[in-house]
């Protein structure tokens, strides 16, 4: 049934399970979904008084990255920084908790153990830097946006670590802050999105026995990785549990829908099955738009691995380099910020149409009972 994202966050909110599992294809609505759940359980109101605000939730998304921005050294170019906007999470976690070391060794784990984060004296700014092992002087660089991804991860885990432990302590008094006695929920939306494989898997398995390990707090998850999917799904034992797992599906007139699913992302939503039909249901209803053609490049990509192939252009039809020269003109990003790649014309609407029944109607494509190509 279709539904406002506020609906979908408000029937997030009453059922009574530890953990609940959605997917969705990244632009359907997870950040958004985040933010209305926060403020259906914590809404603004800064006329109540500090006693009553007491945390309420712990979320990680795309605002969370906002709390950290570079200053990037313009006048000099040698003293590079990520500048951290402090708030009470920060604050408790690196001042009164001291978890810089946690924090390293977390993020190192994700990253490189030469790749250092140095905070400054009161936590406002940390400096990067590649520890050589010798007396050398040290250059503080400026990481990437999936080190810098990692790095934000690695504080929010540290928080909800060593919020975890004080509020398993069953008796109050025994903890070391009250801030977070009133705390129940934690939403954490994709913080997968720059990961290789091998620590999308670790960092599941890491978020899997946090999870375990709390006695009182509920998770709500989002992700548009099949994989991390999965890692949660099976980690979590979800295959016991009834009315936890979901995707997010957002509808042409805006709305949407979260649909129950069971199993994992294989069984229950087969990730190139349904690339498949939503560029069907596209085509049907003559909707496509650019991201149709991401969609499109994807699940070329994926056919042309399983069948063994070096380039996924190596199933294009005949004049394969003018198709393929289609697709990357909707699939890569702009060389300037304000470019914008026009909405596809009639032709190129076509073009999806054709090149996805290429792919069905040739031997490259079989679809069975098991959701296999």
């Amino acid at each position: 049934m279709a539904q406002s994202l506020t609906q979908i966050a408000q029937s997030l909110k009453n059922p009574n399970k530890k953990v609940q599992l959605i997917y969705a294809f990244n632009g359907t609505g997870k950040t958004r979904l985040s933010r209305e759940f926060k403020d259906l359980i914590a809404p603004k109101n800064t006329e109540v008084e500090a006693e009553e605000t007491k945390i309420k939730i712990l979320y990680y998304n795309a605002f969370t990255e906002d709390l950290f921005f570079w200053d990037n050294d313009l006048d000099n170019d040698t003293d590079r920084k990520l500048k951290i906007q402090p708030n009470n999470y920060t604050s408790w976690i690196l001042q009164d908790q001291g978890q810089e070391p946690n924090i390293t060794a977390h993020f190192q784990r994700y990253t490189s153990d030469k790749l250092t984060p140095r905070f400054n004296e009161d936590f406002s700014e940390v400096r990067f830097s590649f520890e050589r092992g010798d007396d050398s002087g040290t250059d503080f660089v400026k990481i990437s946006k999936g080190e810098e991804s990692c790095f934000i991860w690695s504080v929010f885990y540290s928080i909800l670590e060593q919020t975890i432990s004080e509020l398993n302590l069953v008796e109050e008094g025994d903890r070391e802050t009250d801030q977070f006695n009133d705390l129940q929920y934690v939403f954490i939306d994709d913080p997968v999105s720059s990961l290789d494989d091998n620590h999308l898997i670790e960092l599941a398995v890491n978020l899997a026995e946090l999870v375990k390990k709390s006695t009182n707090l509920k998770f709500i998850v989002s992700t548009h990785s099949p994989l991390f999917y999965n890692v949660l799904y099976n980690e979590l034992n979800l295959k016991s549990k009834k009315e936890v797992c979901f995707m997010l599906d957002k509808k042409e007139d805006g709305t949407f829908e979260l649909i129950e699913k069971f199993g994992d992302s294989n069984k229950s939503f087969s990730y190139h099955l349904f690339l498949k039909q939503t560029i069907e249901e596209a085509i049907a209803t003559n909707s496509i738009q650019k991201y149709h053609f991401t969609l499109l490049r994807n699940l070329y990509e994926k056919t042309a691995n399983f069948l063994g192939y070096p380039q996924w252009s190596n199933l294009l039809p005949n004049d394969k380099q003018t198709y393929y020269n289609r697709i990357i003109q909707f699939t890569s990003h702009s060389t300037l910020s304000n470019e914008e790649v026009p909405e596809p014309t009639e032709p190129e609407k076509q073009t999806v149409k054709f090149l996805l029944e290429h792919l069905v109607d040739n031997n490259y494509w079989k679809e069975e009972q098991n959701g296999t190509l």
